[in-house]
């Protein structure tokens, strides 16, 4: 059996032009990088005139080790769709090099439904993450640099907030003192580093409409407060035009194809368990203004991605989604029963049925954002005809629909009745409501994303995150939207807590501001930042030949 990547070298790859030209995109309106990649300008007059285009949200119940296949779902159903004559296109975020390298994996797909060229989507692509690196610890010298230089803006080296970041899993970095080495190599002082898609600049790059409202948002980014704890801003530094000028290319979408020649955007790539996990408001607005139809998923699970999707990029997009779809698979429904990850082949339907009530918090959860909701159960070659019978009558009684998706084999034609599907229910009627109010307190918000979302009994907040918010209360920040950082594995902030767990509580540490994005990072369980590589990272099995033809990349 070939391996995704044994795929993807043997696609048949149509010139990006053409590509482009599918959904009226000229030669002008693009900057192509290679043959197969290219950049979208920032033009205005890419508004085609039309209304947008209908919006399709793919999440997934909480992700196991035995893989659910949410990109490859959402890629097989965009090319499903094309298939039954919609004019379609893929947002997607971009893969970061750590999980890349690590445990998770890439995020192009699998099988039949990938998008291409994958080799290069998984590791350099056109350079956003290296600019987005690049910008970040530019702003972290500059910072050092200012308080070596006389201090101007009395900043306590103890208070400084921004760390620097590489888009690498590496553990050893994650607490670090810096300066050392005498007079002439700065203030010492304890700094960290995180991972590149853990910053607030890709964050700002996800959100940004255009480059003054880039520029704008790094202004109001906080680095650290003074002596006195009043907080120190990058337009006090007047660094912001620098640093906008660093990502001048990185805010254009990336256009590349799906196997099948779906048009797709890749762009941003913020993680749902540390940061909101969605693609940028470029893309997906690009998108909705060239088809009819825009697939997009949000990282994760919907207890992360998916309700920061609706709660925090809805706003910003001024597009509700017509339809979500839930990705769910017999083994990973049957992992959240139980069953071990060794025993997933072995037919189990009564650990499937007690692994379903993690599909049913998801399904309850979804729903009650009022938007039609679709389960899409992936299909592996182990599943019985009895596990996807159960899938199936579970999700009616909760008052959706379930469709088998068998596009790790056979692409989009293996999904043609779960396309019909969202084609219909994209036209039923809805009232999309928000989970929160605009002015609730942060308390108030964490507790709706708890009890309804999660299912549990509410939120704790440590002494330091109580003191957080009074003092946050002084500067207006208090009432920022809330982006939780949470272990995907669980509903719960306990990783082992798998299914769906009843009357917890999430202990909320501390809080991060990130006020050039516009939201408030609230801390949970052991969340880490920076993530380390597991015993055997996905690099142990890369390798590249003379030709340069890559194996093991998946």
């Amino acid at each position: 059996m070939a391996t995704d990547i044994e795929i993807a070298q043997h696609a048949d790859i149509w010139p990006i032009e053409k590509i482009a030209a599918q959904v009226g995109l000229t030669a002008d309106e693009i900057e192509p990088y290679g043959r197969d990649k290219a950049k979208i300008k920032l033009n205005p007059n890419i508004v085609r005139g039309k209304t947008l285009g209908k919006l399709i949200l793919v999440t997934a119940i909480s992700p196991t080790p035995a893989g659910e296949g949410k990109s490859t779902v959402t890629v097989g159903l965009a090319d499903a769709l094309s298939l039954a004559g919609k004019k379609t296109m893929i947002a997607l975020r971009e893969p970061s090099l750590g999980p890349v390298m690590g445990m998770k994996g890439g995020a192009t797909g699998g099988g039949q439904s990938q998008v291409v060229p994958m080799a290069d989507i998984n590791l350099h692509f056109t350079g956003d993450f290296h600019a987005l690196t690049s910008a970040h610890n530019t702003l972290a010298a500059l910072i050092d640099n200012s308080i070596y230089q006389g201090n101007p803006h009395q900043l306590d080296p103890r208070r400084v907030l921004w760390k620097r970041v590489l888009d690498v899993n590496d553990r050893a970095l994650r607490h670090v003192t810096i300066g050392l080495g005498g007079a002439t190599s700065g203030v010492p002082r304890e700094d960290g580093f995180d991972i590149t898609v853990a910053s607030e600049l890709m964050a700002i790059l996800t959100l940004s409409h255009d480059l003054e409202d880039m520029k704008r948002r790094i202004e109001a980014i906080v680095v650290g407060y003074t002596y006195e704890r009043e907080p120190v801003f990058v337009k006090d530094l007047g660094v912001a035009g620098a640093l906008t000028t660093l990502l001048k290319d990185a805010i254009k979408p990336n256009l590349v194809q799906t196997l099948a020649h779906t048009p797709t955007l890749i762009h941003g790539g913020p993680f749902a368990n540390i940061a909101q996990g969605t693609n940028s408001i470029q893309a997906t607005k690009t998108a909705l203004q060239l088809a009819d139809y825009v697939v997009t998923e949000a990282g994760f699970g919907s207890d992360l991605g998916g309700e920061k999707f609706l709660d925090f990029k809805v706003p910003l997009l001024g597009k509700t989604p017509d339809t979500i779809v839930i990705v769910a698979t017999v083994r990973a429904l049957k992992m959240h029963g139980g069953k071990a990850k060794s025993d997933l082949a072995a037919a189990d339907v009564e650990a499937l049925k007690v692994g379903l009530l993690n599909l049913g918090q998801h399904l309850k959860a979804m729903q009650r954002y009022q938007v039609p909701v679709l389960v899409a159960i992936n299909r592996f070659v182990t599943d019985t005809p009895e596990e996807i019978q159960a899938i199936e009558a579970y999700a009616e009684a909760q008052g959706a629909k379930a469709y088998v998706a068998n596009v790790w084999e056979a692409g989009g034609a293996g999904a043609p009745e779960l396309a019909q599907a969202v084609i219909e229910s994209t036209d039923m009627p809805k009232n999309f409501t928000p989970l929160y109010a605009k002015d609730d307190s942060a308390v108030e918000k964490l507790n709706l994303i708890v009890q309804s979302i999660y299912g549990g009994d509410g939120v704790e907040l440590s002494d330091k995150a109580q003191k957080q918010l009074q003092q946050f209360s002084k500067f207006g920040w208090d009432k920022l939207p809330i982006i939780v950082a949470k272990t995907q594995y669980s509903l719960s902030d306990d990783a082992k807590k798998l299914g769906a767990p009843e009357h917890f509580k999430i202990h909320v540490r501390e809080f991060v501001p990130k006020t050039g994005a516009g939201f408030l990072v609230a801390l949970t369980g052991s969340i880490l930042t920076m993530p380390g590589l597991p015993k055997h990272p996905a690099a142990y099995d890369i390798d590249i030949n003379r030709d340069g033809t890559i194996t093991g990349l998946f």
